[in-house]
């Protein structure tokens, strides 16, 4: 989102008759609108919240950009970016103030490991209640800080996933994947996962106009060293897709090795886009299983669309990104809207 000091912020990248008047609030007013109109389960918010070079005061910027969610009493969660700490607060307290505020289900770290970071943690999604999985996590977040720039003298650039988070990340996922396939009532498969994270692994260069969804407009500005991550989450065998932030004018998802990477777009005014392309943001849509008795399940599928900020809230590039698998066509009634 990049907010800074509302009102008095000026947008960048409109079009010369959307600059009169243009500022956060415009930006605060597409969440609004995005949240009317698909009325989700949960919200995430992946990095750059905040411009902080041009914040104020830091966590006042963040109250303000997290406001809608709060105002309309929507779960959330978030990561925090690059940008996020180039202000009044440091990335620790950045991460304080957001695992502070209202209706938050972000987490700072996990208690009693050492981990790089701020913001490393998951959460999990139960079964419905009265279910014989109402008490295992049939869906499975993640959510990891991707730093901001290398702190090697001898590395340009920026920041990544280190080895102490990606060791908590497999240990998670492997207790995660044992409850679900060992535990009674024991499921066949591991519950699927879902990553969520600010900056792109090198990864997400694998990708041309021919096998992705949605659009490059710019360079993937991921560090400069691979340092993993991608190989971690397909050796946990749970995880179904990552999204990220960063790069505001791609807004693509691509498949590579079971795991789709996606961009959503640029959502906040006050972030460098295109004139006269639409900020945007990305839907995920979870839908449960149901049986021919009527009793619900585990995950059957994932979708996802974006929504733009044009005078129509236009839906497009609805795609499912991981189908369990059908044996009819059942119709899906239950579903969560990230």
């Amino acid at each position: 989102m990049h907010y800074a000091d509302g009102r008095r912020t000026g947008c960048l990248d409109v079009l010369p008759s959307e600059v009169a008047g243009c500022s956060d609030l415009n930006t605060t007013a597409f969440l609004y609108r995005l949240f009317r109109a698909e009325d989700p389960d949960l919200v995430v918010f992946t990095g750059d919240n905040i411009y902080g070079a041009d914040a104020t005061d830091a966590a006042k910027s963040m109250d303000a950009a997290i406001a809608p969610a709060i105002d309309m009493k929507l779960p959330w969660a978030a990561v925090i970016g690059n940008h996020d700490q180039e202000g009044t607060l440091s990335r620790e307290g950045v991460m304080r103030h957001l695992v502070g505020m209202k209706n938050t289900l972000s987490r700072f770290n996990p208690k009693g490991i050492e981990i790089d970071g701020y913001g490393n943690y998951n959460l999990e999604v139960g079964g419905v209640e009265g279910t014989l999985l109402a008490n295992k996590s049939v869906l499975n977040l993640y959510f990891l800080d991707s730093g901001d720039y290398s702190t090697v003298p001898s590395i340009g650039g920026y920041g990544w996933i280190k080895a102490s988070q990606q060791f908590w990340f497999q240990q998670t996922s492997s207790n995660l994947q044992t409850k679900y396939t060992k535990e009674q009532p024991k499921q066949k498969e591991a519950a699927p996962g879902l990553v969520y994270f600010h900056i792109p692994l090198p990864e997400f260069s694998s990708f041309t106009a021919s096998n992705f969804t949605g659009v490059k407009q710019e360079g993937i500005s991921s560090p400069s060293i691979n340092s993993g991550f991608f190989a971690s989450m397909v050796e946990a065998g749970d995880v179904k897709a990552a999204f990220i932030g960063h790069d505001h004018v791609n807004d693509f998802c691509g498949k590579l090795s079971g795991i789709q990477l996606c961009y959503a777009g640029g959502f906040g005014y006050h972030a460098y886009g295109q004139a006269g392309w639409s900020r945007r943001a990305r839907v995920v849509s979870v839908q449960l299983e149901k049986t021919d008795s009527g009793e619900w399940r585990g995950v059957k599928s994932i979708k996802t669309w974006k929504r733009l900020d044009d005078p129509h809230l236009t839906t497009i590039d609805s795609q499912i990104l991981w189908n369990r698998g059908s044996n009819g066509a059942r119709r899906i009634q239950m579903e969560d809207k990230i």
